[in-house]
């Protein structure tokens, strides 16, 4: 039986750990899969503590961490002792470019294949000491992951990726935590008091310019069809939502306190999911996760063109230019207005959340590209 040790900061929130967990229960040739995941994390809202999973398949290593409040300088305790045992092969679900993957890849056994999982979809030049990370985890790397076609499209090429086996596997998505609830959407909105035959487009993310929020904004004031506005998250463009809430008293709810959990609600909760993410010099849309999963709640979603989310969404949802809040405007009005689109974008996203997103098929996508590294001459 193949061994795995698999490492992330991210593991310490249950909805990430589900990869490990699939991981260690796929396949007729299993796998025994142990996981590195911090007791404590500091996140981008708040402070994270190890979530259980019940009746976790994979064995679970937690460490303490040091330096969390920089994700580059990020670093693991007490890592060398599961490090020194014997594994087939060792994934790193940390940037290459941050210390604690770096450290990683100085400890990994001569004979495990080590392989490093990134976001980056941008092809950057980093300073010193991060290029010295990204050096010396890629030099040691014997395959990566790119966790979208924009990520592999803009480090295939790179001196210390192009050349290594690499493969395009996605986040996924919980679709038991995940799915669509009539009763958890009236309960929701029975709580903010609003009418659950009301329209309500919905926003979930960080409250930061690059999320797009001032354009949504802006679209919502020149939308034609009736609506209510839900936004669910935190971070500096809070007082701006305040302030459109007094705006429009009674029909923009602004919701900071939602924890992971609270998350399948919200989502069931919105008509819309709108995810108006802008390109920036710096960052373009990674991934956007909260995209799988307003689909897998049967939560139709319109999505800017910036970075990955176009691949995300692909035929499953309206894809708008992130800089045209009048386009913005009008497809707001079009899947609210017209019951068809409506519905016919809920069993699309539904359909794509689980055929393509859905834990056990990603964590099936990553079992065949490690098997197929141990099939292969080490490179």
């Amino acid at each position: 039986m193949p061994r795995l040790l698999t490492i992330g900061h991210s593991y310490v929130v249950a909805a990430n750990r589900r990869l490990a967990h699939e991981m260690a229960t796929q396949g007729a040739r299993r796998w025994d899969v142990t996981t590195v995941a911090p007791r404590r994390f500091r996140g981008d809202l708040r402070q994270l503590h190890l979530e259980p999973i019940e009746r976790e398949a994979d064995r679970l290593e937690p460490r303490d961490v040091r330096f969390d409040r920089s994700p580059h300088l990020m670093w693991y305790r007490d890592l060398a002792p599961v490090l020194a045992q014997d594994w087939d092969v060792v994934h790193c679900w940390e940037e290459p470019y941050v210390l604690a993957a770096a450290q990683i890849a100085r400890a990994v056994p001569p004979g495990a294949r080590f392989v490093v999982a990134t976001f980056q979809n941008i092809s950057k030049r980093y300073p010193w000491p991060l290029s010295a990370f990204e050096r010396r985890s890629m030099t040691r790397a014997n395959a990566w992951i790119a966790f979208g076609s924009t990520v592999h499209d803009a480090l295939a090429t790179r001196e210390l990726y192009a050349g290594k086996p690499s493969r395009v596997i996605p986040p996924g998505v919980d679709t038991e935590r995940f799915k669509p609830d009539q009763g958890l959407r009236r309960r929701m909105l029975m709580k903010l008091g609003w009418p659950t035959a009301d329209p309500v487009v919905g926003f979930l993310g960080r409250f930061v310019p690059d999320k797009g929020i001032d354009l949504l904004l802006t679209a919502l004031r020149s939308t034609a069809a009736p609506w209510r506005a839900l936004f669910v998250g935190g971070g500096p463009m809070e007082q701006d939502l305040r302030r459109f809430a007094d705006e429009y008293r009674g029909r923009v709810h602004v919701e900071t306190s939602a924890t992971h959990d609270d998350v399948p609600g919200w989502l069931n909760a919105m008509t819309i999911l709108c995810a108006p993410s802008r390109t920036g010099r710096r960052w373009r849309e990674q991934f956007g996760r909260m995209l799988i999963e307003a689909m897998a709640c049967g939560v139709p979603v319109i999505a800017s063109d910036s970075g990955e989310m176009p691949a995300v969404v692909g035929d499953a949802g309206s894809i708008v230019p992130e800089d045209d809040a009048s386009r913005w405007a009008a497809e707001i009005d079009r899947v609210l207005a017209n019951r068809v689109i409506h519905e016919q974008r809920a069993m699309q996203g539904l359909e794509r959340a689980r055929t393509r997103f859905a834990w056990p098929k990603v964590a099936r996508e990553h079992l065949d590209f490690f098997e197929m590294l141990l099939e292969s001459p080490r490179s």
